[in-house]
């Protein structure tokens, strides 16, 4: 049987182990910028099998919230070049979370002050954070979004190509992770309850998943499908996020994926940082059903699990074959030596909430790991 420490191929990398650090916001890279603190951040965190950033913004449209990192310009790709350099002197492996996200934004953070974009002008039941002048954030209501034109559409899939392209080339990453989860401009597209659309990017399963494949086969074109992951959230309700039938929109999404030949997909199970058995529709939702569905459609790769995993759920997971790989957000956080802390069954340390969104290193940086 697996274990959680043993070694994985994920694409073309061998992994030390079967821990992954999930994508985490934690708004600390004024102008977009990833900064000296970035590095150590990850750097302290390199011993996991694979490292996945906070969620990046692939340009100044796809921006939602303030300080969080950017690849679209020069001085962010050298602030992550860094970044990639330290956690692979520390003999790590990282990925980038390739985010647009798309309704949940302010006009504020929008170049211009104009609206945010979206499949349909339907504002979102969420909220962004912006910081003031004095340095203060706050949690913030979304403003109105405009519905993008089908025009527009390839011209963001361009935006994708060339994020990954500098992703690679400048920042050094190992490889992407496309964000199409929690609420965001591709799970927008694809879930009925934020996309209204009447043209052949909405109405039926086959249309609402147009524009999220597209963004997928241009990215894999772009740097390989063995570079290339994907996170999806088939039931959570983040950012307002919904659709009366999951279940075959999923499995539906990981067959088409399957064609890619991707790294790896990167699952949320139930919803995101909460219950792990919510579900939306009428029954729950079958993640056994959606891994036999990408399997069966020729899928070979990782399968990643997420959300409320403890150590021995995870070890249950990789045991029985459900999972390849178990991804750990908040624990991680606290814990820059969970690996270690997990081998050892040492305790934890507590978080701080509050240190969680802005701030300095403390929170970030100053955590202690074992002597």
């Amino acid at each position: 049987m697996a274990n959680l420490f043993d070694p994985v191929t994920l694409g073309d990398l061998t992994l030390a182990n079967r821990i992954a650090l999930a994508p985490l916001t934690r708004n600390r890279a004024p102008n977009a910028i990833p900064t000296a603190s970035t590095a150590l951040y990850y750097t302290q965190r390199a011993t996991a099998g694979l490292l996945i950033t906070e969620a990046t913004a692939i340009t100044h449209q796809g921006q939602g919230y303030a300080d969080v990192p950017g690849l679209y310009a020069p001085e962010q790709l050298a602030g992550w070049r860094k970044v990639t350099d330290s956690v692979h002197e520390a003999g790590g492996h990282i990925f980038v979370q390739l985010w647009h996200v798309g309704r949940i934004s302010h006009t504020a953070l929008q170049p211009g002050g104009q609206a945010p974009v979206a499949p349909s002008a339907i504002r979102a039941k969420a909220k962004t954070y912006l910081i003031a002048a004095d340095g203060t954030g706050s949690f913030t209501e979304t403003s109105e979004p405009r519905a993008l034109e089908a025009a527009e559409l390839p011209g963001i899939v361009e935006d994708f190509r060339k994020a990954v392209r500098g992703a690679v080339d400048t920042a050094g990453f190992d490889g992407v992770e496309i964000h199409s989860a929690n609420g965001y401009l591709l799970d927008q597209f694809l879930r009925a309850g934020s996309n209204h659309r009447t043209d052949a990017y909405g109405g039926s399963i086959e249309n609402r998943l147009r524009f999220p494949l597209a963004v997928t086969k241009a990215i894999a074109e772009e740097i390989g499908g063995k570079r290339t992951g994907i996170r999806i959230s088939p039931v959570t309700p983040a950012n307002d996020a919904s659709d009366p039938d999951p279940q075959p929109l999923f499995e539906a999404y990981v067959r088409e994926l399957a064609a890619f030949d991707l790294a790896y997909i990167h699952v949320i199970e139930g919803a995101t940082g909460g219950d792990r058995d919510y579900r939306q529709g009428d029954t729950p939702f079958d993640y056994a059903k959606l891994k036999e569905a990408y399997r069966q459609a020729g899928g070979k790769g990782a399968w990643i699990v997420n959300n409320g995993y403890t150590l021995e759920l995870a070890q249950t997971a990789v045991a029985e074959g459900r999972a390849d790989l178990v991804a750990f957000g908040r624990p991680f956080i606290s814990n820059p030596d969970l690996v270690r802390r997990f081998r050892e069954h040492a305790p934890l340390n507590e978080l701080d909430p509050s240190t969680l969104y802005g701030g300095g290193d403390h929170g970030y940086t100053d955590y202690p790991a074992l002597g």
